[in-house]
């Protein structure tokens, strides 16, 4: 077994390939999608306890969304499906989930006054505050894309305009 790992072959299947690669774990998207799944479940978890159980929807969606684009990235199932324009569809994502945990956080540290509450409002914070990050560095990538974009297009159709006014002389 020792042998074929140190030859260079594939690992046997198992429980080891449902993981993502290390790569990905050390990359910031990696980083940041584990901590918007990791801080929404344990959100969810102190909603269930709490006397606001009513606001437990909102982490168990954002939960489910961070896990499956974590694991979306990590497979690169963006690169695959080039139909959907990833970044935005996580910048929305983003946007949405710091805007909502935000409200929610506020409404549960002010209008209830138990432990779970307060604790789910603390994560609460403290995943707007992730959701801000993974957004702002979105929007950088988004902003590069367009510019990139933009740059192109103009000059293309500088050179076919000017093509088209010396035929026309």
């Amino acid at each position: 077994m020792e042998d074929l790992e140190s030859a260079g072959a594939a690992p046997p299947p198992g429980l080891s390939s449902l993981l993502p690669p290390r790569e990905f774990l050390r990359s910031r998207k990696g980083q940041l999608l584990l901590a918007e799944s990791v801080l929404s479940f344990i959100i969810f978890i102190c909603y269930i306890a709490s006397l606001a159980a009513s606001f437990m929807m909102a982490p168990l969606l954002e939960f489910l969304l961070a896990l499956f684009l974590f694991f979306a990235y990590a497979s690169k199932l963006n690169e695959k499906f080039k139909g959907v324009h990833w970044p935005l569809a996580d910048f929305l994502r983003c946007v949405t989930a710091a805007i909502i945990y935000f409200a929610i956080s506020i409404a549960a540290v002010s209008k209830y006054s138990d432990g779970a509450s307060k604790a789910a409002g603390v994560f609460g914070f403290a995943a707007t505050i992730v959701f801000a990050i993974d957004f702002y560095i979105t929007f950088n990538d988004l902003v590069t894309f367009l510019k990139q974009g933009s740059s192109d297009s103009p000059e293309g159709h500088k050179t076919e305009d000017e093509d088209s006014d010396s035929d026309s002389d």
